[in-house]
């Protein structure tokens, strides 16, 4: 067996932290090397970018979610591996002159990817709104081992109000159990810790740091677990920053602006309003620090007016209409016609309503499928109305701006010093030098 390699990502690690890490350091910074991100800085469009060596308008990967026009259908958080339109690194490896297994934990968009072996959620939906936590596994039975040994996956602590180290402890655990039963040659693992409290609380907040060392205790038990999991097959670990987090104090909302100008059209049961997509002549798709403007028709006219009203205003850095989205390989059909670009300090909330009352019902729970575009409020829980706020100032960190700034860059780390000599590269570098030292090509 060729020294098979471990992929780690995590997202909102920043370079200083790997200081505050002495597992993470002592076992995988033989070597490090600053990330440069490619926009859009979130979990899709990152992944997909690291998976593929491709940029979103050779991948589609261009959010968390999609729009599919011709259906009038938001799709956040549940498409299958189909959505991606370019090989990713399982189907590299498999090419290669020789043929590695690969496994994908928890990542997303790998529900029926070619991964030999896969972990994911995948709640049920019942009937009544609720959800089960389950699990999309490859082979389909693997889940139900994991769960004999582990419980189920916890996926309340995965996301929202009570998301904590659990859901990345249960991800590290189950991992291990899949490298004992398959000892895949490239093993991809996501574990989403930092990506809490940084954005309730800010980065640079105490609950950060102290995010930082319940991940690295994590790992400091985890790394000699994985290695007795491959047993005499010495891992290559790999640990990489998907993004990091940067304080914010601003929000802006593009869809109470596209309301303002008479562009966002509305319908109301049950005193409560819901975007008319169909009938606006543009609606925002939002997500972390940029947001997708859909225009009807790509109406000249329309595009025009938007980008003069948003450039105008407060928390918006950069709005890209048609071709100019170019900039930032952003010009796939699955964009907006406009991309508008948030200010470092800012975010985008997807909110359409003037009045509170007036809040779809959705608006108050952690439902990340219905709402039209990514909410970290449903990180917070109001204890007086039993429901999520709706404040969206109460958010302190985002991510998802242009990397431009060195807090805006993340690092790379690898325990084989050779693998990454360089001092920076580019995120969609990275699968493919994966593939040239596994292949033996580099």
């Amino acid at each position: 067996m060729t020294r098979p390699v471990v992929y780690l990502t995590l997202p909102g690690l920043a370079a200083d932290d790997v200081d505050r890490m002495p597992a993470l350091a002592g076992r995988v910074g033989a070597s490090r090397t600053r990330v440069e991100h490619s926009f859009p800085c979130v979990t899709w469009p990152a992944q997909a970018a690291m998976l593929t060596g491709e940029a979103p308008n050779q991948s589609g990967v261009v959010a968390n979610g999609f729009y599919w026009r011709d259906e009038d259908e938001v799709e956040m958080w549940t498409a299958w591996n189909d959505r991606i339109e370019r090989p990713q690194i399982w189907e590299m490896l498999r090419g290669a002159e020789k043929s590695f297994s690969s496994a994908a934990w928890f990542p997303m968009l790998s529900k029926g990817s070619r991964a030999d072996v896969i972990c994911m959620p995948a709640p049920v939906h019942n009937p009544d709104g609720s959800e089960s936590p389950w699990c999309y596994s490859k082979p389909e039975a693997l889940y139900g081992q994991l769960m004999d040994r582990l419980g189920p996956f916890p996926l309340m602590n995965f996301w929202g109000p009570m998301a904590n180290i659990k859901s990345s402890k249960w991800i590290a655990e189950s991992a291990v159990m899949a490298m004992d039963l398959f000892r895949p040659d490239f093993f991809y693992i996501y574990l989403p810790h930092l990506d809490y409290a940084a954005q309730r609380h800010g980065p640079d907040s105490p609950e950060a740091e102290a995010a930082v060392q319940e991940l690295d205790a994590l790992l400091a038990d985890w790394f000699p677990a994985v290695e007795r999991a491959y047993g005499d097959h010495r891992p290559i670990f790999v640990a990489q920053s998907e993004y990091t987090i940067v304080p914010v104090n601003h929000v802006a909302y593009p869809n109470r602006i596209l309301r303002k100008l008479g562009l966002l059209a509305l319908k109301e049961a049950n005193g409560q309003e819901e975007i008319d997509r169909r009938a606006s002549k543009a609606w925002a798709l939002v997500d972390h620090q940029f947001s997708h403007i859909f225009v009807r028709d790509a109406d000249a006219t329309t595009i025009a007016a938007i980008k003069r009203e948003l450039e105008a205003t407060e928390g918006f850095a950069e709005v890209l209409a048609m071709e100019e989205r170019r900039k930032y390989a952003m010009d796939h059909p699955r964009s907006g016609e406009i991309v508008a670009i948030s200010t470092p300090n800012s975010w985008q909330a997807y909110y359409w309503w003037e009045a509170d009352d007036k809040a779809p019902a959705y608006a108050r729970t952690v439902d990340i499928h219905q709402k039209p575009g990514y909410d970290p409020v449903e990180l917070f829980f109001d204890s007086a109305t039993k429901s999520i706020p709706l404040d969206a100032t109460l958010v302190k960190g985002s991510h998802g701006a242009p990397a431009v700034a060195d807090e805006q860059r993340g690092v790379l780390l690898c325990s084989e010093p050779t693998w990454f000599p360089e001092v920076s590269i580019p995120d969609q570098g990275i699968s493919m030098r994966i593939v040239q030292k596994m292949d033996g090509r580099g």
